[in-house]
C-alpha cells in the first residue's frame, strides 16, 4: 500500500512532464489523458485486466483508472492555469497550487519517515531494556557450576548456550534438548 494517493502521483508526474510545454501541448496531453481515463474506467467497470507483456503479470484496472482520472484532472488544471495567466509555457515554480501540494506531500513524507525512525528507536530501546531474572535452586546452581567447571565456560556462558537452544513446546512450555555446553 502506498502512502500517496492517485492524485499525489498524478500531480507529481504531470507537473514534471508539463514543465516547458505550451498551452497547445498541454491541451494535447489533457486530451490524451481524457482518452486513457475513458479506456481504463471502462476496463475497471468490466473487470478487464490489462496485460503487461510479461507472462502472468496483469494490471488491476481500478487503480489504473483512478490514476488516469487524476492525471486528466491535473492536465486540465494546468491547461486552465496557462489559459488564465497567459503564460507562454508551464513553469512549475510559478504554479502556486502545485508548489503548495508538493510542499505538503514532502512535509508528510518527512513526518512519516520521522515517525518510522522514532518507532524503530522505541522498539530498539524496548529490546535493550528487556532483562532476565533467573532464580535457581541450590541444586540447579550447583549443576550449572559443575557444567561451567567441566567446560571452562562461565555460568553466564553456559546459560547463554542454553537460551540459544530453547524450544517452545505445546502449550508454550519451554525445553532445551540435551547438548554438551562446550559444543556449539
Amino acid at each position: 500500500m502506498s502512502i500517496w494517493s492517485p492524485q499525489d502521483v498524478a500531480r507529481e508526474s504531470v507537473r514534471r512532464q508539463a514543465a516547458g510545454l505550451t498551452l497547445a501541448q498541454v491541451a494535447a496531453k489533457a486530451a490524451e489523458a481524457a482518452r486513457r481515463e475513458r479506456e481504463t474506467a471502462a476496463d475497471a467497470r468490466h473487470g478487464t485486466r490489462r496485460r503487461t507483456g510479461l507472462p502472468g503479470l496483469e494490471i488491476d484496472p481500478q487503480p489504473l483508472a483512478e490514476t488516469w482520472a487524476a492525471k486528466h484532472a491535473e492536465w486540465r488544471r494546468i491547461e486552465t492555469l496557462l489559459e488564465t495567466t497567459g503564460q507562454a509555457a508551464y513553469a512549475p515554480e510559478t504554479d502556486t497550487a502545485g508548489t503548495r501540494w508538493e510542499r505538503e506531500r514532502e512535509d508528510y513524507r518527512e513526518e512519516r519517515l520521522a515517525a518510522s525512525a522514532a518507532h524503530r528507536d522505541h522498539v530498539r530501546e524496548q529490546r535493550a531494556a528487556v532483562s532476565t531474572h533467573l532464580s535457581l535452586t541450590p541444586a540447579q546452581a550447583a549443576a550449572l557450576q559443575r557444567a561451567a567447571g567441566h567446560t571452562g565456560l562461565t555460568p553466564e556462558q553456559v546459560l547463554a548456550r542454553l537460551a540459544a537452544r530453547v524450544e517452545t513446546g505445546p502449550g508454550g512450555t519451554l525445553s532445551v534438548p540435551a547438548f554438551h555446553p562446550d559444543h556449539l
